[in-house]
C-alpha cells in the first residue's frame, strides 16, 4: 500500500536551506530583515520542495485567515467577469486567497447567502454588485463581517462602502466625442433597467446632451447582447436614423453593426457607431470599434486595498474618489473630430 504524500513542512524547508526554522519564518512574514544570500538559499527551498503556507495555522497566531472572500451573479458579461478576475489577481498578488461564491437566480433573497464566505473565516468580503438583485446580497454579508461592494452606484445598505468604474463619465467622453465629429443627433440603445453600469451611462448621456446642445434619444433596454442591439437598431432604421448611436455595451454595438450592415449603411459616413467596454476584439472588427476602456485591473487593487484599509480600522482620506475614470479609445466607426 502506498503512503501517501506528506506535505511538506517549515522544517524541510529549513533543514533544506541550512537554516533554522525561526530563519524561515522571518523570510516568510518579515524578508526585508533576512541577508538576501540566506533569503535566496530559503526562497529556493520554497520552490524545490512546493511548500505553501498552513493558512489555519498562521490564522491561530495572527487572527487573520489571509483569505478574502469574492461574492458574484456568476455572470459571464464582460464588465463582471473582468472585475471578478481583477480581484483574484490583485488578491494574489497581495498575499491573500479568494473563495469565490456565486449567487444564483433568485438565491440573493435568501439570508444565508454569503454564510459559507462567512463560515470559512474570510477576514473580509468584496461584493461585485452590478445590478439591483445583487443588493440583497450585500445586506446579507455585511451582518456579519466587513465588506465592500464594487459598483457603479452605491447599493442602499448602510456602512457598506464601494468602488467602481465611472460610467457616467464615460458615457459623457463619447458624447464630447461625437460632438467634436459633427453629430447633432444621437441614440443610446441602452442596457437593462436594473443594472448599475446601464443606468450611470444612460444619466452621463443625459447630461451630455444637455452640455453639447444635441438631440437624443434612448431607445430600449436592451439586454447586453448582439440581438438586442441588431433589433434596436433595425426599428430605428425603419423610422429614421441618428447622426450617431452609441450602444450601452460592445456587444449590443456588433447587433448594431450588423443591421446597419443588412441596410447597406456605411458606418461612420452615414452613421457612427460607439460601444462601451472595449472588449477583446472589438479593434478588429468592421470598421474597429469607438468604445469605452475600463481600468478592471487597477480596480482590482483599489477594491483590495481599501478592503484591507477597512479591516485595518482605517478611514478613507476625506476627497478620495470612490471611482476610477475610464478611457474613450476612438477607432474607425467614428469620424474623426473637427478642428476649430
Amino acid at each position: 500500500m502506498t503512503t501517501p504524500a506528506r506535505r511538506p513542512s517549515m522544517a524541510d524547508v529549513a533543514a533544506r536551506a541550512g537554516v533554522s526554522y525561526q530563519t524561515v519564518s522571518r523570510v516568510l512574514n518579515e524578508p526585508e530583515i533576512v541577508r538576501p544570500e540566506t533569503r535566496s538559499r530559503v526562497e529556493e527551498a520554497i520552490a524545490a520542495l512546493g511548500y505553501t503556507r498552513n493558512r489555519a495555522a498562521r490564522a491561530l497566531k495572527t487572527t487573520r485567515s489571509s483569505l478574502i472572500g469574492v461574492l458574484t451573479d456568476g455572470s459571464s458579461l464582460f464588465g463582471p467577469a473582468e472585475t471578478t478576475t481583477a480581484i483574484e489577481t490583485a488578491a494574489r498578488e497581495a498575499g491573500y486567497s479568494v473563495l469565490l461564491t456565486t449567487v444564483g437566480p433568485g438565491d440573493a433573497e435568501d439570508r444565508s447567502v454569503g454564510a459559507e464566505l462567512v463560515g470559512s473565516g474570510a477576514d473580509g468580503i468584496l461584493v461585485v454588485a452590478a445590478h439591483e438583485a445583487m443588493v440583497p446580497a450585500v445586506a446579507a454579508v455585511a451582518r456579519h463581517t466587513p465588506v465592500l461592494a464594487v459598483s457603479a452606484q452605491a447599493p442602499r445598505v448602510p456602512d457598506v462602502r464601494v468602488v467602481g468604474v465611472d460610467q457616467q463619465l464615460g458615457a459623457m467622453q463619447i458624447v464630447e466625442h461625437l460632438a467634436g465629429t459633427g453629430a447633432r443627433s444621437v441614440v443610446h440603445a441602452a442596457g437593462p433597467a436594473d443594472w448599475f453600469d446601464a443606468r450611470a451611462r444612460r444619466d452621463g448621456f443625459d447630461l451630455a446632451l444637455e452640455q453639447h446642445d444635441l438631440d437624443g434619444e434612448i431607445v430600449g433596454p436592451g439586454d447586453w447582447t448582439p440581438r438586442s442591439g441588431y433589433d434596436l437598431t433595425t426599428a430605428l432604421i425603419a423610422r429614421g436614423l441618428p447622426d450617431a448611436i452609441f450602444a450601452a455595451n460592445d456587444m449590443m454595438a456588433i447587433g448594431v453593426l450588423h443591421a446597419l450592415h443588412e441596410h447597406r449603411l456605411r458606418v461612420p459616413e452615414d452613421v457612427a457607431v460607439v460601444g462601451f467596454d472595449n472588449t477583446l476584439g472589438a479593434e478588429f472588427l468592421i470598421p474597429s470599434l469607438t468604445t469605452v476602456s475600463q481600468p478592471f485591473a487597477e480596480l482590482g487593487r483599489v477594491a483590495l486595498g481599501r478592503l484591507l484599509d477597512l479591516l485595518d480600522g482605517e478611514d478613507v482620506p476625506a476627497g478620495t474618489p470612490c471611482t476610477l475614470p475610464p478611457r474613450l479609445v476612438v477607432r474607425r466607426s467614428t469620424g474623426a473630430e473637427r478642428t476649430h
